[in-house]
C-alpha cells in the first residue's frame, strides 16, 4: 500500500495550494512558482522562492519544511500536491510514474450500491474540482491515462465538461477513464455535452447488475436505474463514446451472471469492453458483507461461461480483481493486474508463488475476509492463448 494523504501540523497563518514537486535546487526564480522542492534526509535544502519545502525521512532545516516520513519517499519530480496549511493536511494528486492516477470528483451520487466502496455523501465538494482543474496543467504531457470516479461525476453537470475540456487542451494524448452510474446519459443532452468536450480517447465505465430491472435496481437502491441505464448506453453509443460495461461479483448479482453475459452480447453489442469485477470489501460492502459475500470459488464456473460466451461473441472481455487461483485458467488471458497500486495487497498464503508478478493479488480491505481457496503456485505458467473449440 501507498499512503497518499498526511497530516503536519497546522498553520493558522497559512496557505492551501496545489503544486507540482521538483528534485532540482537550481531552479531560476521564475520557473519556481509552481514548484515545491523536495529534500531527503539531512541534504541541505536552498533557499528560493519556491512555492514550499519538504522533507522526507529527515529533521527540519527550518519552519518553512514540511516533514513527512520514509513512507512518503516514493514521492518524486513531477508528482502533484495539494497542502492545505490551516487544516494541516497534504493529499498527493498526481504521480507521474504511475498508470493508477485518480481524479476523485465528488462523494455525491444519486444512487446507494449495496457494495458501494465510496459511500456517498450529500456534502458541497467543489473545491475538489477547482483542486484538479489547478493540477491538470501541471502534468506531465507523457501522462497515459487517467481515471475520474466518485460518487458520481455527472452530478457535477458543466464541472465536468470543464475538467473534459481541460484535460483535451492540456494532455491531448492522455486516455480518459471514467466510472460513472450511467443514469444521466440517459438525457441526449448530457451525452452529446460531453462527446464535444474534445477529448481524444474516453472511455466510460457503466455498471450494469443484472439483464432484469428488478436485481439491477436493487442493487443500486434507486427506482428506475436500469432503464435509465440502458438507455444512457445507447446514447453513448449515439454519440460515438467508448463505453465498458461493469459487473461486479457478488451474493445478489451471481445469479444472473450468465444471463447478463447473454444480454449483452444480444443488446449491447457495440461496447467497447466487458469487465467481470471482483468484490471490495469496503465502504458499505461492510456493513452488507451478509448478504453480499460469496467466496469467487463458487462461481468460478459461471465466470468461465460468460466470459467465454462473450468472447465469443467477439467482445473484449476483462476479468478485475481476481486472484489467478481462484479463476479457471483458461480465462487467465481475460485476468487483468487491475487494483490500483495504492491499495493493492498480497496474502501470506501468497508468499513464494510463482505467478505473484501476473497476478491482480487483493484489496488491502480483503485482509479481514477472503477466500479458503487462496494458494500459490509452484512454478510460472505461460498464459495461456484463448481460444473457441
Amino acid at each position: 500500500m501507498i499512503p497518499l494523504a498526511a497530516k503536519f501540523q497546522s498553520r493558522p497563518e497559512g496557505r492551501s495550494f496545489v503544486a507540482r514537486l521538483t528534485n532540482d535546487k537550481s531552479l531560476p526564480s521564475p520557473l519556481c512558482d509552481d514548484e515545491i522542492l523536495v529534500s531527503r534526509g539531512d541534504e541541505p535544502a536552498p533557499s528560493g522562492s519556491y512555492q514550499g519545502l519538504i522533507r522526507i525521512a529527515g529533521a527540519a532545516h527550518s519552519e518553512e519544511e514540511l516533514i513527512l516520513g520514509d513512507e512518503f519517499s516514493y514521492l518524486d519530480d513531477g508528482d502533484i500536491v495539494r497542502i492545505n496549511e490551516f487544516a494541516g493536511e497534504l493529499r498527493v494528486l498526481y504521480r507521474k510514474g504511475s498508470y493508477h492516477n485518480v481524479l476523485f470528483f465528488t462523494e455525491r451520487c444519486n444512487s446507494r450500491c449495496l457494495m458501494c466502496s465510496q459511500p456517498p455523501r450529500d456534502v458541497d465538494d467543489e473545491y475538489l474540482i477547482d483542486d484538479i482543474l489547478e493540477a491538470i496543467p501541471l502534468m506531465s504531457q507523457d501522462t497515459k491515462v487517467l481515471c475520474i470516479t466518485g460518487g458520481e461525476p455527472t452530478i457535477l453537470g458543466w464541472r465536468l465538461i470543464e475538467v473534459l475540456t481541460a484535460v483535451s487542451r492540456y494532455l491531448p494524448d492522455s486516455s480518459l477513464h471514467m466510472l460513472s452510474n450511467g443514469r444521466a446519459f440517459a438525457y441526449r443532452a448530457t451525452a452529446k455535452a460531453v462527446s464535444q468536450a474534445g477529448c481524444r480517447d474516453l472511455m466510460i465505465g457503466v455498471p450494469l447488475y443484472a439483464d432484469i430491472a428488478s436485481v439491477h435496481n436493487f442493487v443500486v437502491q434507486a427506482r428506475d436505474a436500469f432503464d435509465q441505464t440502458i438507455r444512457g448506453m445507447m446514447n453513448l453509443a449515439r454519440f460515438n463514446i467508448a463505453l465498458e460495461i461493469r459487473f461486479v461479483i457478488h451474493r445478489q448479482t451471481v445469479s444472473r451472471l450468465v444471463q447478463t453475459a447473454k444480454f449483452i452480447a444480444r443488446n449491447l453489442p457495440f461496447a467497447s469492453q466487458v469487465a467481470f469485477m471482483g468484490l471490495e470489501t469496503i465502504g458499505f460492502t461492510r456493513s452488507n458483507l451478509s448478504v453480499l459475500w460469496i467466496d469467487p470459488w463458487e462461481y468460478r464456473d459461471a465466470l468461465r461461461e460468460a466470459v467465454t460466451m462473450l468472447a465469443a461473441a467477439g467482445m473484449r472481455v476483462m476479468v478485475y480483481n481476481l486472484p489467478l487461483c481462484l479463476i479457471p485458467e483458461e480465462i487467465w488471458p481475460f485476468a487483468q493486474q487491475s487494483i490500483s497500486d495504492w491499495k493493492n495487497i498480497y496474502m501470506p498464503e501468497c508468499a513464494g508463488c510463482a505467478m505473484k508478478a501476473q497476478c491482480a493479488g487483493f484489496f488491502a480491505s480483503a485482509s479481514f475476509k477472503y477466500s479458503d481457496h487462496i494458494r500459490p503456485f509452484d512454478t510460472v505458467s505461460q498464459l495461456p492463448s484463448f481460444s473457441i473449440i
